[in-house]
């Protein structure tokens, strides 16, 4: 298809009309953004003088348990504090913790950044012969203030966004694509993004009508659907939204999250990206599998009191055994046996095939909102996920990792299509992007490229992050029985 020449610069044109901080939108924009920024900055230097005064503190009861003198507790350390507010904000704003809300990253991004602090200001402390005082500070300080302003940041997000929605600040979207592309997109997308609330202002298909929507409407946003579209006809929608100052979304294939981590081949005339397998190798693994062991650890060691409890609580309301060893699919299309808290019946296995009908999932995946095999102990446990706790057993033996993609039972795994089986690479996790997107609310296809993009992507933060946003998943029972 060809692309029909431009008109000129017309009055509609965003380059043609007045310069950008002189219009009343931008200016409204540019106020936000600012007040934005200066209550996020206020957050982080309020986190970092709680959590660092809590380490003191700790730091003092340990050594010396007498009565605290308050003032003076930390008169030393008061000296460096605003050293380390401008090493943080710095850190902070490298690592765009103070972009736009819906850029801005989590908890993981906070708790690497503010190691980065704890690192560089050792070594400074180093490099001019200050005095340290004890190591066992930096380390306790790192993980209290790393606390301090991931819940106070929670907190402003979750305050911010009710504003928000109380003043009825909405996103005006227009979704463009086929039938079956566009209703697959609104109810994946949900009814908001990071807290601000989507105005769906109807969808077009590819054609005209998507530059004559963009002229009739006060929109925000374009969301594409990018299957099957031509390079000039996208290039054309592109173009025109951005005339009207319209930003634009594109929804990616599969095959688009595959080449998320390609590497560029210089020397060719046409650009070449080298496909790298997804996979985890030498340091990487290394630190993952040293993540998943301290991690899983701590969790058997500290919840074991919990254990005991959930263990007589089964035994009191149900035959058989506490613990369920199901046959799963881990790493390189393998099986291993994943442990979980018993939640049904005894032989409830051997009466799948006849609720084979009754399944409400998509795909491969097997899901009854009311399964009749599942205890009423196991109801509760299922509806919070704490069954899927003893899966740290899996991990310390090297069969899961704490993040990944979920492993699948065999009735599932085997009715997977070629495409899918790229998410065995990698060990399978006890939780990962299928729990804190939606989790049994998507399609498994839409499952599946969650897994591409976990592979794609994953760092020790992006863990992290998951982890921090599985509890809040969790609680508020996001698509889970």
């Amino acid at each position: 298809m060809a692309i029909p020449a431009k008109e000129p610069f017309g009055a509609e044109d965003v380059r043609s009309s007045r310069p950008y901080l002189l219009r009343r939108s931008p200016l409204e924009a540019v106020v936000r953004r600012l007040v934005s920024i200066v209550a996020l900055v206020a957050i982080d230097l309020l986190g970092l003088t709680i959590g660092l005064y809590v380490a003191i503190v700790a730091r003092s009861l340990v050594r010396d348990p007498r009565p605290i003198l308050w003032d003076l507790l930390w008169k030393a350390e008061r000296h460096w504090l605003p050293f380390l507010m401008l090493l943080l904000v710095l850190v902070f704003w490298r690592n765009r913790l103070y972009g736009p809300r819906e850029l801005r990253e989590g908890a993981g991004k906070v708790v690497s950044s503010v190691v980065l602090v704890a690192v560089l200001s050792l070594a400074f402390a180093i490099g001019t012969g200050q005095h340290i005082a004890t190591l066992g500070l930096y380390l306790v300080g790192t993980v209290t203030i790393a606390t301090a302003i991931s819940l106070l940041r929670w907190s402003y997000e979750s305050i911010s966004g009710s504003m928000l929605r109380s003043l009825g600040v909405t996103r005006r979207v227009l979704l463009v694509g086929e039938g079956e592309q566009v209703a697959h997109l609104r109810s994946t997308l949900g009814s908001s993004r990071s807290g601000i609330d989507y105005e769906f202002a109807g969808d077009v298909a590819w054609g005209p009508g998507v530059q004559a929507a963009l002229g009739e409407d006060q929109l925000d946003e374009l969301i594409v659907a990018d299957d099957g579209v031509g390079e000039a006809q996208l290039l054309e929608i592109v173009e025109a939204a951005h005339r009207q100052g319209v930003k634009v979304m594109i929804a990616p294939r599969t095959t688009d999250l595959l080449v998320e981590r390609g590497e560029y081949v210089p020397g060719q005339a046409v650009p070449l990206f080298e496909v790298r397998p997804p996979i985890l190798a030498g340091a990487d693994w290394a630190l993952k599998r040293a993540f998943d062991l301290v991690v899983s650890a701590l969790v058997i060691v500290l919840g074991l009191p919990l254990w005991l409890v959930i263990a007589a609580m089964i035994k009191l309301t149900s035959r058989g055994p506490v613990l369920y060893a199901d046959d799963r699919v881990g790493l390189g299309e393998t099986t291993f046996r994943m442990l979980k808290f018993r939640t049904m019946v005894v032989g409830a296995d051997r009466r799948q095939a006849a609720l084979e009908e009754a399944n409400e999932a998509t795909g491969a995946l097997f899901k009854i909102r009311d399964d009749p095999r599942v205890t009423g102990v196991g109801r509760f446990l299922r509806r919070f996920s704490i069954d899927e706790v003893p899966n740290v057993v899996n991990v310390l033996r090297g069969e899961m990792s704490l993040v990944g993609p979920r492993p699948l039972p065999l009735r599932d795994h085997a009715r997977l299509e070629a495409w899918h089986r790229r998410r065995s690479n990698v060990l399978p996790g006890m939780t990962g992007l299928w729990q804190i997107a939606g989790r049994s609310d998507l399609t498994f296809d839409d499952l599946v490229r969650l897994d591409f993009y976990y592979l794609e992507n994953w760092s020790l933060w992006l863990d992290i992050t998951i982890l921090a946003r599985t509890i809040p998943a969790v609680a508020a029972r996001r698509g889970a029985y």
